[in-house]
């Protein structure tokens, strides 16, 4: 069985190692990478003569050496996630050829985090560890298991996330500092949105609980399932919050917004889902749905023809940050916000009180309070976190480029954007577009200063 959505946003390399390992990328701001096409050296030559049954270096980046090993095992990984995807695996000698470069880009990035001095504790890397497990519905030890069966160890597969942590900072120190959005570009996406959207393209965003049913059920099974999906549509009409209901009874994975999918061109989702909110007002709900998959239910959260949400779902939270450094590694941050946790969860101490006097943001004179915020607002690690907790609930400490945080949600809603929210939105979206293309800069630049020597070919 695959694993499922990689909870972090580890952009830079999710493509490379993640991916081939089963772990679907999440959705939303996957950076891509150049081609390998025109920058490889023509295959052929003596070792192509014959399979080697040695191993042997491939190629050279800045004096550490790339095997035939590592490529080899790469390529067979992400053949099998495209087998499992049901795509078609070019051959052998282009797969290797691909996976070569990639790597090669790949160890760029490290070579590049570790010269600049960026560090990833263990800490990091057991927070990284745990939401991927989460993420896919099982234990570490479980993940563990199924990782084993791909010939994937446990150790080899905390160094991947490593090594993702580390391309990730490095991205985020040198690639995000450059990328700007100026009032002009939002109004321009904004005039482009207007006359790019075609009458009668309509664009939804809807919440969806699924109720899943195995392929081979039994009509007993089946009628069960539908019970409880009619159970959660009850609810839902009698005035029950949707994400609270969603993690209460839905199979389906949580996305990035929960279990909102986001807004999109209708024609990107089922045609099922489409007709049945078709006359539906926005707020309302529909289901159960039939499928081959079991029984769906539906929450029309906004729909829209420009292109730009009109509603979301918002959440008001606070938050105490500790900033790691020479004197303070995440781990050690981690422990301290994990004792004002536990002082906050036995009452012996006010969230806000404790933000006061600890947190190292500019919040802290508020108590920490970020007031409320929609998708896309914080930073990939936090806002993972905050979807995942319920109002009154305080997180376990969180990893993010800026340090180590303590999250404590207080509200969540569904609001009406005002026009500077809408406008914030869009700004976001621009900014994700211009740091894919900063980062196809950056990472072209880095490739064209790095020394790389082709030794044999990849079989």
């Amino acid at each position: 069985m695959t694993l499922r959505v990689l909870p972090l946003a580890l952009a830079c390399l999710t493509a490379l190692t993640v991916q081939a390992q089963g772990l679907r990328p999440s959705g939303g701001g996957a950076m891509r990478l150049p081609s390998a096409a025109g920058v490889l050296p023509p295959a052929g030559g003596a070792a192509s003569a014959a399979v080697r049954q040695a191993d042997y270096i491939v190629a050279v980046v800045n004096s550490e050496p790339i095997t035939n090993n590592e490529v080899r095992q790469r390529a067979e990984r992400v053949a099998q996630q495209l087998n499992g995807q049901g795509a078609a695996v070019p051959p052998h000698e282009q797969l290797a050829r691909e996976v070569l470069e990639r790597l090669i880009l790949e160890k760029i990035q490290i070579q590049l985090a570790k010269d600049s001095g960026i560090k990833v504790d263990d800490f990091a890397v057991d927070q990284a560890e745990q939401n991927v497990a989460r993420q896919n519905d099982m234990s570490v030890e479980e993940m563990h298991r199924r990782l084993a069966q791909d010939g994937v160890s446990p150790q080899r597969f905390r160094d991947d996330l490593r090594n993702q942590l580390l391309a990730l900072r490095v991205r985020e120190r040198e690639v995000e500092a450059r990328v700007r959005v100026s009032d002009l570009e939002v109004d321009q996406y904004l005039q482009e949105q207007k006359k790019d959207a075609a009458p009668g393209k309509e664009e939804l965003n809807l919440g969806h609980i699924l109720i899943k049913v195995a392929e081979n059920a039994s009509p007993d099974e089946v009628a069960q399932r539908q019970a409880r999906a009619q159970q959660a549509l009850d609810k839902l009409r009698s005035g029950g919050d949707f994400a609270t209901l969603a993690r209460e009874y839905s199979d389906a994975p949580d996305g990035p917004n929960g279990a909102v999918l986001g807004l999109r061109p209708a024609d990107r989702y089922p045609e099922l889902f489409v007709n049945a909110v078709r006359q539906v007002a926005v707020g309302d709900v529909v289901g159960p749905l039939r499928s081959p998959a079991g029984f769906h239910i539906l929450k029309v959260v906004d729909k829209t023809h420009g292109g730009v949400p009109t509603v979301a779902v918002q959440n008001h939270a606070r938050h105490i940050l500790l900033r790691v450094g020479a004197g303070l590694s995440e781990r050690q941050a981690a422990e301290r916000l994990e004792e004002l946790r536990q002082r906050v969860l036995r009452g012996q101490a006010d969230f806000a009180a404790l933000a006061r006097e600890y947190s190292q943001d500019g919040s802290a004179k508020s108590g920490g309070d970020l007031g409320w915020a929609g998708p896309g607002r914080y930073v990939p690690e936090f806002e993972q976190a905050l979807n995942a907790l319920r109002p009154g609930e305080v997180s376990q400490p969180v990893v993010s480029r800026f340090g180590v945080h303590l999250i404590e949600l207080l509200e969540r809603r569904e609001a009406k954007l005002t026009q500077r929210e809408q406008r914030d939105m869009v700004r976001d979206q621009v900014r994700e577009k211009k740091l894919d293309e900063a980062f196809t800069t950056w990472i072209q630049e880095a490739r064209g200063r790095a020394y790389v020597e082709y030794r044999d070919a990849p079989q």
